[in-house]
């Protein structure tokens, strides 16, 4: 016997699509840094850059672009989230 409360089940459920592509954009990055052998090489070289550099470096804009990206859908899953629960009669928070 367990005295929890009965806890009612959310409308919205945790895990939506949006939710998925938010954790695809911040796991992306990770994925290409670590996995070394995809770009320990020196060609192609880019205005004399090497590859195994340029490839990091431009891994940090991909990284903020995608970051920005996933934090504009997880503002905008918010603020759906809050509506829908305000119009259910639930308290908005």
């Amino acid at each position: 016997m367990s005295n929890a409360p009965d806890v009612k089940s959310p409308e919205t459920p945790a895990v939506t699509p949006v939710r998925v592509v938010i954790a695809l954009f911040l796991f992306a990055p990770f994925v290409a840094m670590l996995w070394v052998g995809s770009y320990a090489k020196t060609d192609p070289a880019f205005i004399g850059i090497p590859f195994f550099y340029w490839y990091q470096m431009a891994w940090v804009l991909i990284s903020t672009a995608l970051t920005a990206a996933a934090y504009a859908l997880w503002q905008r899953d918010q603020r759906a989230r809050r509506s829908a629960r305000s119009e259910d009669g639930g308290v908005a928070r």
